[in-house]
């Protein structure tokens, strides 16, 4: 089978594919153009003040409509809350990359973000270690929020 990634399950992947790069719209497109300037935003609802992420039409706390649900700029803090360290990942490019580290941090803002931590050895890691925001260019225009450790 040249030219597909072998996967457990019903099909296979084909090699030219990539599975790191976000497929934007129109309405998370100000999410990816501020992320390709090197800014993080969030969503904030002016019905209940709570920020959320990932960028969702309305408040999945309060359930307000988009009329009360703006973007806003992150200030880029955040705090470790779990990580995996992947050593095998065959989808394309993720498999370049391993070993990575898969991290959820708690944004300064409020909100849970999936994500990775970069320059920082696992062995170094611990729950509620401050981190920041940097941007990881996936392709020509396109960037991906991670995380490295916060400066003290």
């Amino acid at each position: 089978m040249a030219g597909v990634v072998p996967r457990r399950g019903a099909r296979a992947l084909p090699v030219s594919a990539r599975y790191d790069l976000p497929e934007a719209d129109d309405f998370t497109r100000p999410y990816w153009d501020a992320a390709a300037e090197g800014r993080l935003l969030v969503r904030r609802c002016a019905a209940c003040g709570r920020a959320h992420h990932y960028p969702r039409e309305f408040c999945p706390f309060c359930w307000a409509g988009e009329e009360q649900v703006a973007w806003e700029a992150a200030s880029g803090a955040a705090t470790l809350y779990t990580w995996s360290v992947v050593h095998r990942n065959d989808l394309p490019p993720f498999g370049c990359r391993v070993p990575y580290t898969a991290a959820v941090v708690d944004l300064a803002e409020g909100p849970r973000m999936m994500t990775e931590v970069v320059d920082c050895e696992a062995a170094d890691l611990a729950v509620g270690m401050p981190l920041a925001v940097t941007f990881r260019e996936a392709e020509a225009g396109v960037a991906v929020a991670v995380f490295r450790p916060a400066a003290r």
